[in-house]
């Protein structure tokens, strides 16, 4: 089962597709055969099924001119968890104890 939130996504996902749909025009005879699939499964996919293959959702998005924003969905600059786990990892690395200054000065006359 998918979380709430993925499921309420996939949802926006599908009207915004359908929105994008009728703003041009087109059945959904026609987007169908565009997109390669049955109005049955077009009209899941405009439901947000998560049963409807991710290619179906990509093709959809290709029609509108909108493929590219795929390469960006799981890219590292925008991966928030990851960056947490680099701060967090970070923060520990600058909790070292500092050096002071006389163990500095006895460093610098030793040299």
């Amino acid at each position: 089962m998918l979380p709430p939130l993925v499921q309420a996504h996939l949802r926006q996902l599908g009207e915004d597709l359908t929105i994008a749909r009728k703003r041009r025009g087109e059945s959904r005879r026609l987007w169908a055969e565009r997109i390669g699939v049955s109005e049955p499964t077009l009209m899941r996919m405009e439901k947000g099924d998560p049963s409807v293959a991710m290619g179906i959702y990509a093709s959809a998005l290709w029609l509108m001119g909108r493929s590219s924003e795929l390469a960006k969905i799981a890219s590292p600059e925008f991966d928030l968890g990851a960056l947490e786990v680099s701060i967090d990892v970070a923060k520990k690395r600058s909790a070292r104890k500092p050096i002071s200054l006389e163990s500095r000065l006895q460093k610098k006359v030793q040299l």
